[in-house]
């Protein structure tokens, strides 16, 4: 498996899992690219990908966040929801990111925001990029840690020390030194950004996430768990996630070792399951029950039909680069314009199980403010 690319944004990205489909994106590449090379990377399927930004004065580093993607890597990471701190990382995970990410700052004297990129795969550490700026998620960790990065970082540039920066705007009294670096003291807190996408307002746009970004802003969901924190997160990005009624379930070939664990987590809380042919097998073989429901291609009634119908509550439909036949096409514009929560990547099904696990009786949606978090 490889993820090919040429520009930046994800632009023009795509993973391929066969040669087939390889010489079907060299062909696309090459016209579009002329002479131009293009660029070919092993994709380390599954990996967890990590975003941290930092501040550094050239001697010290201060580390704003340590950010998990809940979607896998491969989804752009501005479409990737995100939580903070990590959702299962080891705290020897996270401190082990922190240093490589101090060496990277003070390797490049770098003044001023700096932002990585991370992906942990089978427990080691890779690199995918170094960004020395500031990114598009320093605002959610500001307002994550209350300590406005972009004001601190301004300080820096113009000369002042990054300690007197800090205790500038240190009025939450978060900043504290660990392992010979500064960070904020979260306070039993977590918070999840998630993607804001303009599906409903551009027909014929395609919500099959993948390596070329399609977001156009975000929201911030947070609280006291992570289950809380994005089912908040979803509300606020108009995917309100539903606790009761029929759950369609549709996974890719590859993804269909894990449909058993995410339909369990579904019966669990009371839904009933739909599926198309092949995961309904999947799902009875493993012993759960799951009503089978056609295809388009396949006749009528179909899962078209039974969105048209209001039967089906939420949609979880796993991707890869060869879904887009006229079925899945379909599906994906009929759950848009009925606004049906739809999750596409077996991360955010199960963050989805997660959320579920803490909407039981309807105290999460109490409003409290931001403030009340950091103090």
């Amino acid at each position: 498996m490889f993820v090919l690319h040429f520009v930046l944004g994800g632009r023009g990205m795509k993973i391929v899992y066969s040669e087939d489909e390889l010489n079907q994106y060299m062909e696309l590449a090459i016209s579009v690219s002329n002479d131009a090379p293009v660029l070919i990377d092993k994709f380390l399927d599954q990996a967890i990908e990590l975003d941290v930004d930092c501040i550094s004065d050239g001697e010290e580093v201060y580390i704003g966040s340590v950010m998990q993607h809940i979607e896998e890597a491969g989804i752009h990471s501005g479409d990737s929801a995100c939580s903070l701190p990590p959702v299962n990382l080891t705290q020897v995970m996270i401190e082990k990111v922190e240093q490589q990410t101090k060496t990277i700052a003070l390797g490049l004297q770098v003044i001023g925001l700096m932002n990585v990129q991370y992906a942990i795969y089978q427990d080691e550490i890779y690199l995918i990029e170094v960004n020395p700026r500031a990114s598009r998620t320093v605002p959610f960790v500001s307002k994550a840690t209350g300590m406005p990065l972009a004001k601190v970082a301004t300080r820096v540039m113009m000369g002042e020390k990054l300690v007197d920066a800090l205790s500038y705007y240190d009025k939450y009294n978060i900043v504290e030194i660990a392992n010979g670096l500064r960070r904020p003291k979260l306070k039993g807190h977590v918070s999840v950004k998630e993607a804001v996408f303009p599906f409903h307002k551009l027909y014929g746009a395609d919500l099959v996430l993948s390596p070329e970004m399609k977001s156009t802003g975000e929201v911030m969901g947070i609280s006291k768990n992570f289950g809380v924190s994005f089912a908040k997160a979803q509300l606020s990005a108009g995917n309100n996630i539903p606790t009761s009624g029929t759950c369609f379930l549709s996974f890719v070939d590859t993804d269909k070792i894990h449909a058993a664990e995410i339909a369990s987590g579904l019966v669990k809380h009371g839904f009933k399951l739909v599926a198309t042919k092949g995961t309904q097998a999947v799902l009875e073989e493993a012993g759960i029950e799951c009503q089978r429901v056609l295809k388009i291609s396949e006749g009528r009634p179909n899962i078209e039909d039974s969105m048209k119908n209001d039967e089906i509550a939420m949609a979880i439909n796993t991707s890869d680069n060869n879904t887009s036949k006229k079925d899945a096409v379909v599906i994906r514009q009929e759950v848009l314009r009925r606004s049906i929560p739809y999750f596409t990547t077996l991360s955010a099904a199960r963050a989805l199980i997660l959320a579920l696990d803490e909407m039981g009786d309807g105290s999460w949606t109490k409003s409290t403010a931001l403030q009340d978090f950091l103090v």
